[in-house]
């Protein structure tokens, strides 16, 4: 049979060179567009179906669940399912989480250690520091990733901080580690940090992956951080047999610690790297993909690449100066309305993006003025909120008492003498004895806390929790009594003995998604058993949490009434729907878990607009784009603190973060399919003052002239109609 004979015919030259290339490493230079998702699903297809690999030795890796669905699907629908066995589709967290769930021992970890997730993670570092700048806590929890993602300890930071903050990092930074330690808990760098660092230091258990990973593709390597770039090369070793796909116009996340120096990295590593470029683009028109080579062209070039479209030449992109934000918005609006009646499309064929959240708050006030249906990007699930999260910890752990960073949140949120000293008493235990926190607490003794007021918050935590637990294991009948009330009474005996938490590592799904899968596991388990009225048992626990007061005494009024109104809200619907399903506590439980996994998934979009920032719309498409604010100092962004530098190191700061500004530009331009309108404005409200403005300078590097402004200011509905017949006879 002749190579690729099974490969389907619209595949391109090249990307048919990059599907059968496999005498070595391979780079493929996709640019926006090119179909990279197609090389690589089929590539794994050719693998599979014509090259004898067996699915169990080839491993595809990306950034996002989303993607990594996509890719999951699409190869399923090309190959046997037969020939799918043991086929790893999925994220590098997902493979770090399968590589430390195998090798746990070798991490210094017990079999079921945790997960935490940034906000777990953020609430040890905020207890180290003893701030509530919230400023300077993330900053410095960003700095402690950064670090981690470098593969830096603490002593190898310690090696490269510079000044006083970074050296205050430092020391929480330790801390922290320890920390997590004596949790036998892990956060979400760790990861990809630990089996790095473990496959660099162990040749034995590096030639054992090595012999399972046959072969690896990675797709968005423009993204990768030294710590990820450092896994790959574990994981191929000197065969090298790998496929990586990547743009360098597209690397937007130096922020987060990519580095898109990672690309020429791989040629200087494997000098033998067959490089393959992807430029005919089958997203946009020719004018939107001319706009996006002119601006990026400005950047310093490691790979040279030109997109082009047979799509047509298109319409020409236009640019639009406003008076105001106000202006912009209502503008768009507008315009937005009489396009869809023109065009007649969709609300969902409209994009509106933006550099930063803050701009989106004008335009959500334009579009609901016109009653236009929009959905926010990015924006925070409110099942993330602080809160929200708070509350929801007591659920989880009273459905899972072995659930260390529900047990770390519930025992220290609201405080109840329980702090970093006797956690990690209790951590250094659960360690020693390979038990869960919990486990610990409910028979803490004298060696482990010494002291008897640590001994008794604990105690009367543990007491808290079996109580509810008590409770939601039962529907009707008397009601036990809160620990120390007068009234007697037994408490029923509970041990669910849920199944152990478990989750298919190398699905794609994050260590959040894992968390509520391990919450759903957890109900699922309790089989039988009825509990107590669930709504009058949640009234009771957010008594017994004393949250109220938590809120008012740590926040000002007015972040404490917006916090308890949310929680309110909460409460309100875990009751109205465990009345309306006739759902006990833990029945209840399940159910939000299941909603938090599907507000986190990626379902069918509704017809509406969607508000994005740029970072956010990433890898997507739109028929008809709006890109706003496109001035200097907003598109660049000015950020750092060495605007007013002149030294060598903060001008070259300087000018990489402009580099980066200006391919998030090219990102924008390139998620346009059909027609593209920039806008930026002649002053912009900041705070209570307006701004002057000036354009920014990728428009003038993308060639575009300006159009006169439209019409603004005024949205009255009975004016609105003739503007839209105005604006559609231009």
């Amino acid at each position: 049979m002749e190579p690729g004979s099974t490969l389907p015919q619209g595949l391109n030259a090249r990307q048919r060179e990059a599907v059968l290339y496999l005498d070595g490493p391979c780079l493929v230079l996709a640019g926006a567009g090119s179909g990279k998702t197609r090389v690589i699903t089929q590539k794994m297809a050719y693998l599979l179906r014509e090259c004898g690999y067996q699915a169990r030795h080839v491993v595809a890796l990306t950034f996002t669940n989303k993607a990594a669905r996509e890719m999951n699907e699409r190869v399923r629908a090309l190959v046997d399912p037969r020939l799918l066995r043991g086929l790893t589709v999925g994220t590098f967290h997902s493979l770090g989480l399968r590589f430390l769930r195998e090798e746990y021992a070798g991490a210094g970890l017990k079999r079921g250690f945790s997960i935490l997730d940034a906000t777990d993670a953020q609430g040890i570092i905020q207890e180290l520091l003893a701030t509530t700048d919230r400023a300077r806590l993330r900053a410095v929890q960003q700095t402690i990733s950064l670090w981690k993602n470098a593969l830096l300890d603490p002593d190898g930071a310690s090696r490269v901080a510079q000044g006083p903050d970074e050296a205050e990092a430092v020391r929480v930074y330790r801390s922290y580690e320890a920390t997590l330690r004596a949790y036998q808990s892990v956060d979400f760098d760790d990861l990809i940090r630990l089996p790095a660092r473990m496959l660099a230091a162990d040749e034995a258990l590096r030639a054992r992956w090595q012999s399972r990973v046959q072969y690896l593709l990675v797709d968005e390597y423009q993204d990768t951080n030294v710590c990820q770039y450092q896994l790959v090369r574990m994981l191929c070793g000197d065969r090298a047999m790998f496929t990586a796909v990547g743009d360098d116009d597209q690397a937007i996340y130096a922020w987060r610690g990519a580095t898109v120096e990672n690309l020429a990295q791989l040629g200087r590593d494997y000098p033998s790297l067959r490089l393959i470029k992807l430029e005919q683009n089958y997203r946009s028109v020719q004018a939107i993909l001319e706009a996006a080579n002119r601006v990026i062209s400005h950047n310093p070039k490691t790979f040279d690449k030109t997109l082009w479209s047979e799509l047509g030449s298109g319409e020409p992109i236009v640019v639009t100066p406003m008076d105001s934000d106000l202006a912009e918005a209502e503008s768009i609006a507008m315009r937005l309305s009489a396009a869809r009646f023109e065009r007649q499309a969709q609300w969902k064929d409209f994009a509106v993006l933006y550099r930063g959240n803050h701009q989106a708050r004008v335009m959500e006030q334009a579009l609901r003025t016109l009653r236009i249906p929009y959905t926010v990007s990015g924006g925070q699930s409110f099942f993330d909120k602080a809160e929200i999260r708070d509350v929801l910890a007591w659920l989880r752990l009273i459905a899972n008492e072995d659930e260390d960073p529900a047990f770390i949140r519930a025992a220290t949120t609201p405080r109840r003498g329980i702090g970093q000293g006797t956690l990690q008493a209790l951590g250094t235990e659960a360690a020693r004895r390979g038990v869960s926190l919990y486990a610990v607490a409910a028979d803490v003794s004298e060696a482990v806390l010494p002291a008897p007021r640590q001994r008794e918050a604990v105690r009367e935590f543990v007491r808290l929790v079996d109580h509810f637990q008590a409770r939601a294991a039962r529907r009707g009948g008397a009601v036990p009594p809160l620990p120390g009330a007068d009234v007697q009474g037994d408490l029923l005996a509970f041990d669910p003995d849920p199944p152990a938490f478990d989750v298919d590592p190398v699905s794609s799904e994050d260590p959040a998604r894992v968390v509520a899968a391990g919450l759903a596991d957890a109900a699922a388990g309790i089989d039988g058993l009825r509990g107590d009225d669930a709504g009058r048992v949640l009234d009771d626990l957010l008594g017994a949490m004393n949250y109220e007061r938590h809120l008012y005494d740590t926040l000002d009024e007015r972040q404490a009434q917006s916090r308890w109104a949310n929680v309110l809200e909460l409460l309100d619907w875990l009751k109205r729907k465990a009345d309306e399903d006739d759902m006990t506590l833990l029945e209840l439980v399940q159910h939000v878990a299941l909603v938090t996994m599907l507000e986190r998934a990626d379902d069918e979009e509704p017809d509406a607009v969607k508000l994005s920032t740029l970072h956010a719309s990433k890898g997507l498409e739109y028929p008809h784009v709006y890109l706003i604010g496109v001035e200097e100092g907003l598109l660049p962004h000015r950020g750092g603190d060495d605007e007013g530098d002149v030294s060598e190191a903060a001008v070259a700061a300087r000018a990489r973060r402009i580099e980066e500004e200006r391919r998030l530009m090219y990102v924008g331009i390139t998620r346009a399919q059909r027609t593209l309108r920039i806008s930026w404005c002649r002053k912009r409200r900041r705070g209570r003052e307006d701004t002057i403005c000036e354009p920014s300078r990728f428009i003038a590097e993308m060639g575009l002239g300006a159009e006169a402004p439209g019409p603004v200011g005024d949205t009255d509905p009975d004016r609105t109609l003739d503007r839209l017949k105005a604006l559609l006879k231009r």
